[in-house]
């Protein structure tokens, strides 16, 4: 049975059941796909039988939560900060969050005009630490600025450092991206992130579980990241120390077999340590856009392959090469000890030098060869002699 006036299974039931059960709450997860939502919001609300998997204590709390808990008056401050309710079922519900089982949310408030749902099909985490550095930052939001000139949807936390360089850089260069809040969504967290928030919101979305008006708490962010985890298909972590919160959400991608992948830093930088221990485990290396889409995307979305600038000296016959080879940098050498060195014939030998001479890489001195300067500088890489 349920009470008269109790929230039923649509979305004021969810909502309700937001302001008593935290984020992640397996426990409560379970109650609503055991007994749904109608009748887990009528046992709190009205004095019902404790549902099981909770002491008696833990229930008096949850309930005295419920006696302060007014769903019409979250949907109405969600209306007038431009905010909408999703609840797993609706068009808009991303369905990959299903995948978290009954750490699932309650459903999901969200700012912006975007259809969450088709943004999140195509999305991919940029995360990583607060305190970062000058190549953190340049590296997020260069490689943002690469997935969201290809079409992608870069989602972070909105947090200070990798997470706003992020955002920053796929609204640089006019891309989609989501932030996904560890508090209500018309309390921009951290403050001095309040603009950056208000412009993703114009521009993007600005995603939460937590109700109106609620404030981040230290476990409140580690839930927060499994949302990111869990709506992307990847996570890129690009700075992090091995005590930070951005290799949960890589480790709850891994956990929900998403993509997780790692952008190396300097081996002396200890904000780079955890993601060098995730790159040890089962992360991939990436170092641009392209590395980065050629894993989540589809089929055919290669990076370019990576390689070397072309020389001169690479254009060259193979005979050619192991002749110019051949030639000692600082002297000139006679015919046949060059002959031996390339290891092939006299004849063979003077015929590859004078096609050497005339392309300007030797040049005969008496009865010996010997390298110009322009092949002493090919043959050592570019770098000119010492």
């Amino acid at each position: 049975m349920t009470g008269a006036g109790v929230p039923g299974d649509g979305p004021l039931g969810r909502v309700f059941l937001g302001r008593v059960i935290e984020p992640g709450d397996e426990v409560g997860g379970r109650w609503v796909r055991e007994f749904g939502v109608r009748e887990v919001v009528w046992r709190l609300r009205d004095g019902g039988d404790r549902l099981p998997g909770v002491s008696g204590t833990r229930w008096a709390g949850l309930v005295a939560r419920a006696e302060r808990a007014e769903p019409e008056r979250d949907l109405a401050l969600a209306r007038a900060a431009g905010a909408r309710f999703v609840a797993p079922g609706d068009g808009e519900w991303p369905r990959q969050l299903d995948d978290l089982g009954d750490a699932r949310p309650l459903g999901l408030w969200v700012r912006g005009r975007p259809g969450l749902r088709m943004w999140a099909l195509r999305s991919v985490a940029v995360v990583g630490a607060r305190a970062c550095t000058e190549y953190g930052t340049h590296v997020a939001a260069t490689l943002a600025a690469g997935l969201a000139e290809r079409g992608w949807v870069v989602v972070s936390g909105g947090a200070y450092g990798i997470d706003g360089a992020a955002h920053r850089g796929a609204l640089a260069a006019r891309g989609a991206t989501v932030a996904v809040l560890a508090c209500g969504v018309d309390q921009p967290y951290p403050r001095g992130h309040a603009a950056l928030i208000g412009r993703i919101a114009e521009q993007g979305l600005v995603v939460g579980e937590l109700p109106p008006g609620d404030h981040p708490t230290p476990s409140r962010f580690i839930l927060r990241n499994r949302v990111i985890a869990a709506l992307t298909r990847g996570t890129v972590v690009v700075e992090a120390a091995r005590r930070s919160g951005s290799l949960a959400t890589a480790r709850a991608a891994q956990r929900l077999g998403r993509f997780t992948m790692g952008v190396p830093g300097p081996v002396t930088s200890a904000l780079s340590a955890g993601v060098h221990e995730l790159l040890r485990d089962e992360a991939t290396l990436v170092t641009d856009a392209a590395e980065v889409v050629e894993l989540v995307g589809d089929m055919g979305d290669l990076a370019p392959p990576r390689r070397g600038p072309v020389l001169p000296r690479d254009l060259l016959e193979p005979a050619a090469r192991c002749v110019l080879a051949a030639l000692p940098a600082g002297r000139a050498a006679p015919v046949e000890e060059i002959a031996r060195g390339a290891r092939t014939s006299r004849d063979e030998a003077i015929a590859r030098l004078y096609e050497l001479r005339a392309l300007g890489y030797v040049e005969r001195h008496g009865d010996g060869w010997k390298l110009t300067r322009q092949a002493v500088i090919s043959v050592r890489g570019g770098r000119p002699p010492r």
